[in-house]
């Protein structure tokens, strides 16, 4: 059937592909679904044949299912790669972390399966570019400025480390962050509960899994000086998102909303340029075109990204990226419309105003931002949904987010 989305399922148990073969039935007119029971039988498939999405176990003989993710990642780069599996030891799968998208634990009921293999199929129509998508798809971590990673290597290395102290360094970082809320958020650590801030995963995730990720599986890594020093943006990048994060996460808080949503703003005020660190990073030399369209005709930078790499912006980017990772969808389209609130079809999310205002609000405040036209409020949007009259407090609280972090 046309337009069907293709999944490959490996695992060298025939009982389990029988199962899956059964679990999935109710999906076939959605998926055509293929069943291999080896590494070495998936890869031949792959050679002659397209899927969107191959989910692996990650116990096999021979091949097993971080060295199957690798090859694929190598050689079809396109496609999303999930480790669906059960008793795994975590430092083998934190060595090959870099090229899992995503983990699921067995055993993994119906609902769940369904509803991540749906949103992984559905990820390919945020980005239209095959080229940006499997750059995306092949990124197994994010540069971080060099002072922020140092200070992570030095705590690390250090006899009084601390999740703590690693935990305020890493949630002031765009690409360390992002990697430890990918962990956070998979199966695989057994976390059932919201997705926390970033310096709350790292005492999730543990010292000795942090001393991994960072000093034995290369899952942190930064811009060695030069490459910071000829990004075409400035350092106040950082500066912002964190402003973001923060303020964001201060209006949800004045709102009186639970604890997940308040965390949920912080992670998605934080994220929410993302797209921006990716598109700089896959062409420097397109993204510095970017921010001088943008200052010469003083538009604002996703408009100007609109000209230089066609129907994308570093919205849609972010939220390709962290969807590939499996962050939640609350996040993941807060970042998607941030700069377009109206837009998004489930009215009153309070994550997405809270960082479309905070983001707003930022510029203005600090113009952080400076190198192009800043952003827009939507105050028809605010109106509609009768919170026009939260914005002159909401802006006190910002104000004062800034000053107690000492930034102005």
């Amino acid at each position: 059937m046309t337009g069907q989305k293709r999944i490959l399922f490996v695992d060298d148990e025939p009982k389990i592909l029988d199962g899956l073969r059964r679990m999935l039935r109710p999906m076939r007119r959605d998926w055509d679904m293929a069943f291999v029971e080896s590494g070495p039988a998936a890869l031949d498939l792959l050679a002659g044949e397209t899927f969107e999405v191959v989910v692996t176990d990650m116990r096999m003989p021979g091949m097993d299912g971080g060295q199957l993710l690798r090859r694929v990642m190598e050689h079809y780069p396109q496609t999303i790669r999930i480790v669906l599996s059960g008793q795994a030891d975590r430092e083998a799968i934190l060595g090959v972390v870099g090229p899992i998208h995503q983990y699921l634990s067995k055993p993994c009921d119906a609902e769940t399966l369904k509803a991540s293999l749906t949103r992984a199929c559905a990820l390919g129509e945020l980005l239209a570019d095959e080229s940006l998508k499997q750059y995306i798809s092949q990124l197994e971590t994010l540069p971080s400025l060099p002072s922020l990673y140092d200070e992570v290597v030095t705590e690390l290395q250090s006899p009084t480390a601390s999740e703590k102290m690693l935990g305020q360094i890493i949630s002031k970082d765009i690409g360390m962050s992002a990697k430890v809320l990918q962990l956070v958020s998979s199966a695989f650590f057994g976390i059932r509960s919201h997705i926390p801030h970033p310096a709350q995963a790292v005492i999730l995730l543990g010292l000795d899994t942090v001393k991994i990720l960072g000093l034995s599986a290369q899952v942190f890594s930064r811009f060695t000086s030069v490459q910071a020093a000829d990004l075409p943006f400035p350092a106040t990048f950082w500066s912002h998102s964190v402003n973001v994060a923060r303020m964001a996460q201060q209006i949800v808080k004045a709102e009186g909303a639970e604890q997940r949503l308040v965390d949920y703003a912080f992670i998605a005020g934080l994220l929410h340029d993302v797209g921006k660190l990716v598109l700089a990073t896959y062409s420097p030399q397109k993204y510095e075109q970017v921010l001088v369209q943008a200052l010469k005709e003083n538009i604002e930078v996703r408009a100007a990204e609109h000209r230089i790499f066609g129907p994308v912006s570093h919205a849609e980017v972010g939220a390709y990226l962290l969807g590939l990772w499996g962050l939640p969808e609350l996040i993941t389209n807060t970042i998607l419309f941030h700069h377009s609130p109206e837009q998004y079809t489930h009215r009153g999310c309070l994550v997405l105003t809270a960082v479309h205002v905070a983001n707003v609000l930022e510029n203005s405040l600090l113009s952080t931002q400076a190198l192009s036209k800043s952003p827009e409020l939507n105050l028809d949007y605010l109106a509609r949904l009768g919170l026009a009259s939260r914005l002159s407090e909401w802006q006190d609280l910002c104000l004062e987010t800034i000053q107690e972090a000492e930034i102005l």
